[in-house]
């Protein structure tokens, strides 16, 4: 298969890069490099036209919506997070999920005072209790979430879960469910009007591939 256009896409390592790897391959796109042994950020792929770009997560959405790259793959926490970045979202590939759960001691009673919420996700904390009628004090933090409420920072958590077997570990529940989180694919405007033939066949193979993944 060959595209009629150039097309970079962005990826982050890790998860996420690794189980997006089969669905590229369906495509018939592999990276000649290993993001984890190469220092490179943008690697040549066994498809001329196409490029793959390695960026941190949270800025896969960015690049894409200012036109640095046309596609990218992200999870939609961080889509939530950002709000309405005007790209589109198209296709939802079916990995990286988890879920964003409210999570704390089984049976706490918070008391009358406002609420104390620990979480990177600010935006998606404060919509999540704000659609409740509930105010919350918001304390972002940046990793070891379960810790907040075992010490006293904060009366519950929003974090990301996958298995549950972290909260557990640390004597926590999950509460409240507040979105299923999977990866997706967006892509930016402008590509998806110049490029259009090459990002819908694009689209159109992977889509095939998940949907043969999730039937297998």
């Amino acid at each position: 298969m060959e595209f009629n256009d150039s097309l970079t896409i962005a990826l982050s390592k890790g998860r996420i890069f690794k189980q997006v790897l089969p669905l590229l391959a369906h495509a018939g796109i592999e990276p000649y490099e290993d993001p984890e042994l190469s220092r490179k950020l943008i690697l040549e792929t066994n498809r001329p036209q196409v490029k793959l770009v390695i960026i941190r997560a949270s800025d896969v959405p960015t690049y894409v919506q200012y036109g640095a790259v046309d596609l990218g793959v992200a999870g939609k926490d961080v889509l939530m997070e950002q709000g309405d970045t005007g790209l589109y979202e198209p296709l939802d590939l079916r990995i990286a999920r988890c879920r964003m759960m409210v999570a704390g001691v089984p049976d706490a009673d918070p008391g009358p005072e406002r609420l104390r919420i620990a979480t990177k996700y600010v935006a998606s904390t404060e919509r999540h209790f704000a659609a409740k009628g509930q105010q919350v004090e918001i304390i972002k933090l940046y990793g070891s979430m379960e810790l907040a409420p075992l010490v006293g920072l904060s009366n519950l958590i929003v974090d990301l879960v996958e298995s549950g077997n972290t909260l557990k570990a640390n004597g926590l529940v999950p509460l409240e469910h507040i979105a299923d989180i999977s990866a997706r694919l967006v892509v930016n405007k402008a590509a998806w009007k110049m490029k259009h033939a090459s990002v819908t066949e694009l689209l159109a193979i992977l889509r095939e591939a998940v949907e043969a993944s999730v039937a297998g």
